[in-house]
């Protein structure tokens, strides 16, 4: 399932037009991902933010399209905080995850690929840049460049 974008009515009128059908679903990616959770409350403010500064953004669901392995070691590479801090530490007893699983970036990506729910929200990512959008500011401040 594609993740969910604010690009996708540019999609659907690229389909509809006169263009050749090779160059539907091609349209540019947008500046920032946000992996989005809407029922945090942090993760609603960040978009809220966006919307606010007129970011170019596309949204990732992340607990109905969760990020493969290689996008996790994407993010991870890019992250400006500790990768431990990607991992929210909720129910780490229930799931039999410890501070040594996560003590690695490859632990960190191991247990976001098993566990997605653990992901910390919101996380911005752009070309070169990751963060978690904690407190809000961090996230203005991303997508205010």
């Amino acid at each position: 399932m594609a993740p969910l974008t604010k690009n996708t009515a540019a999609i659907a009128f690229l389909a509809a037009t006169a263009l050749p059908k090779c160059c539907v679903g091609f349209v540019a990616m947008a500046e920032v991902t946000i992996y989005h959770n809407p029922r945090c409350s942090k993760s609603r403010a960040a978009m809220v933010v966006a919307d606010e500064v007129g970011a170019d953004i596309d949204v990732v669901l992340y607990l109905d399209d969760p990020p493969d392995a290689a996008t996790l070691r994407s993010i991870v590479a890019k992250l400006e905080d500790p990768p431990v801090a990607l991992v929210r530490r909720d129910d780490w007893a229930t799931l039999g995850i410890t501070a040594d699983d996560v003590a690695t970036p490859e632990g960190v990506v191991d247990v976001l690929e098993r566990h997605p729910q653990l992901m910390e929200r919101p996380v911005l990512v752009t070309r070169d840049r990751a963060i978690i959008g904690r407190p809000t500011e961090r996230a203005r401040q991303l997508l205010s460049t």
